[in-house]
């Protein structure tokens, strides 16, 4: 089939776009600003188009003696994620079918994929622009605003869930959270719904543990941080790096048995060190019929690589 997205802007590329900007108002982006641009976008049109508009005409309100800063292109993702515009609910749509879903929920449990690349629905999801294959051929949500939309919609349900089963969140400090507490909280509250969820019918039920989860943190945060999220085929899990007041939280979560204990450990070790943190946890969803929630919810504390890591069982 004939793709039906536009080629991607290379780097060099939205750099001469916003310059034309920049010659025709004075008007400058600062390099960081431009750098921000293809991390969130990936060079998609219409998010470079559309981000330079946040900025100019709503961030910066058309004063084109303020230079466009980094922060203010994160500002303006997020103003593009929150209010879902029409090309990116048209995208949301998709998520429905069926045969997308079959190619998307592996990527956000970050389990192997079973088609090959001939597969016809993995070629449609690919030609819609949802996805793409990364530099080491793994498949990922085809930009950093397509994953938080996707992944942020889709757990919206059981945010709304949350909403009802928190009175106020005990865990927020004056400087961040307390993410042990947290995550003891999300043990009982998965003890206590998991079984209403697993029961009805949804869209993505392998990745239900994760976007229920997803849910319940960014009930949490709301208002006052950012959640980010990276999810990606082949990686056996999903990376969430939770941003409250002054505070970073990496967290991975990941369904048991697919991978070594070892192997779970130096994965997380080395995306708290990517993050500049000391401390992260990892929750692993064990789905085993018949088990016990004594067996199932478990907290063990370890070092890896200097690093301090929480293990949580749900």
């Amino acid at each position: 089939t004939e793709s039906l997205t536009l080629a991607t802007f290379t780097p060099e590329q939205i750099d001469e776009l916003y310059g034309q900007h920049t010659a025709e108002t004075g008007q400058r982006f600062q390099d960081a600003a431009l750098e921000r641009v293809s991390y969130w976008t990936g060079g998609q049109p219409w998010l470079v188009n559309a981000i330079a508009r946040e900025c100019v005409e709503k961030i910066c309100g058309k004063d084109f003696a303020r230079e466009v800063t980094a922060d203010m292109v994160d500002q303006a993702a997020y103003d593009i994620i929150l209010r879902r515009d029409v090309h990116i609910d048209s995208l949301l749509a998709r998520l429905c079918e069926p045969r997308v879903q079959r190619i998307v929920q592996p990527v956000i449990t970050g389990e192997g994929f079973t088609g090959t690349n001939l597969d016809d629905d993995l070629q449609y999801v690919l030609d819609m622009g949802l996805l793409k294959h990364d530099e080491e051929k793994r498949l990922v949500p085809a930009n950093r605003i397509y994953a938080e939309v996707f992944l942020r919609t889709l757990s919206l349900d059981y945010q709304a869930k949350a909403q009802y089963d928190i009175p106020a969140p005990p865990w927020i400090q004056d400087d961040g959270l307390d993410m042990n507490g947290l995550l003891k909280g999300f043990q009982a509250f998965w003890r206590e719904n998991s079984e209403m969820f697993t029961a009805q019918k949804h869209d993505y039920p392998e990745a239900l543990p994760h976007l229920v989860l997803m849910g319940f943190l960014q009930r949490v945060v709301n208002g006052g941080g950012r959640i980010v999220r990276d999810a990606s085929l082949g990686r056996r899990r999903l990376d969430i790096l939770v941003e409250f007041r002054k505070g970073r939280y990496p967290i991975e979560v990941k369904l048991a048995g697919n991978s070594s204990r070892q192997e779970a450990l130096k994965q997380l070790a080395d995306y708290v060190d990517k993050c500049g943190q000391g401390t992260g946890w990892l929750v692993t969803c064990d789905r085993t019929p018949g088990k016990s929630w004594k067996a199932r919810l478990t907290w063990k504390t370890v070092k890896q690589d200097g690093k301090t890591l929480h293990l949580v069982g749900i």
